[in-house]
């Protein structure tokens, strides 16, 4: 269980994910050049020596040659799950795009994080109103790291400390600048997977309550162990750390599950869709995660 006042260590690792590839990768799926900005340095420090250990462990004798290092050490990033993160990320703010070309004014970032699109994305900014929705312990621990840096918080950002399994996001977006007559774009990367259904089915439903017809949410979500007992490892590690995997989906009873919600199942990315979108042709050894798909759903 993630303890009342510790930042999600998870956000922090995403963030450094993000990083490595924007700085090391090409063509970039996801292109996070600020990222490696906003992790503190001695948590970067704490993070490569995770790296040097796991690199030294398969090769104790110092014989392993740097490129085989690196591909390790990329056959490691794709364990920890770079591809998911980066294309999620990715297809987001693709779909983002097309929807503020289309009139869309309020974006709300679920479980935000480390992101910055506020920061990096003044194109968009200008004609959203951006609302970054985390655990307080996580968002606090980002607007410090914000504060280091004299990064200046753009007008147009605002920051909601939510504790999700004890408020609802309507809640916690009532009596602020959020119009809720006026159609949204939610994404919720990352966070299904170690919420219980219930909170989020809970969550699912505040979108309703909060968003007008035709606002879109997107989220990924891990298919059930029984699709994907590669993952067995993955989830042993996650649970060390303190976030369990609690909540799966089955990709082919989504709508009927999200219909029951409000929603309409507009687009569902399966992991064969996900390698052909973004790591067709690629030649790092990258590609897309088995066990996870994307979402895109429309509020009736």
């Amino acid at each position: 269980m993630m303890k009342e006042n510790q930042v999600s260590l998870t956000a922090i690792m995403t963030a450094y994910i993000r990083a490595l590839h924007a700085m090391n990768d090409a063509p970039k799926i996801f292109d996070d050049f600020l990222a490696y900005s906003l992790i503190p340095e001695e948590r970067r420090v704490l993070i490569e020596q995770g790296f040097t250990r796991a690199l030294q462990l398969n090769d104790p004798e110092g014989t392993v040659s740097y490129s085989d290092q690196t591909t390790t050490l990329a056959s490691l990033l794709q364990a920890m799950g770079l591809p998911n993160v980066l294309s999620r990320s990715r297809y987001t703010e693709d779909n983002l795009e097309q929807a503020v070309k289309q009139g869309m004014q309020q974006y709300v970032i679920l479980g935000a994080g480390m992101d910055t699109f506020a920061f990096r994305r003044p194109d968009l900014l200008g004609q959203l109103q951006v609302f970054e929705v985390d655990h307080p312990a996580t968002q606090a621990f980002k607007r410090n790291r914000l504060a280091e840096l004299g990064w200046e918080i753009p007008p147009n950002l605002h920051f909601i400390p939510v504790d999700f399994s004890k408020e609802s996001l309507a809640e916690a977006l009532k009596g602020l600048s959020y119009d809720p007559q006026t159609k949204s774009f939610f994404s919720w990367l990352g966070v299904t997977m170690y919420l219980t259904q219930d909170e989020v089915f809970a969550t699912l439903r505040s979108i309703t309550d909060i968003a007008p017809i035709g606002s879109t949410i997107i989220f990924d979500y891990f298919e059930p162990e029984e699709a994907a007992p590669h993952m067995q490892e993955m989830r042993e590690d996650l649970r060390k750390i303190g976030e369990p995997i609690k909540t799966t989906f089955d990709p082919s009873t989504l709508a009927l599950d999200l219909a029951s919600l409000g929603y309409r199942l507009h687009e569902n990315l399966s992991p064969s869709d996900i390698q052909e979108r973004y790591f067709q042709g690629r030649t790092d050894g990258y590609y897309a995660c088995e066990h996870v798909h994307f979402a895109q759903a429309v509020v009736e």
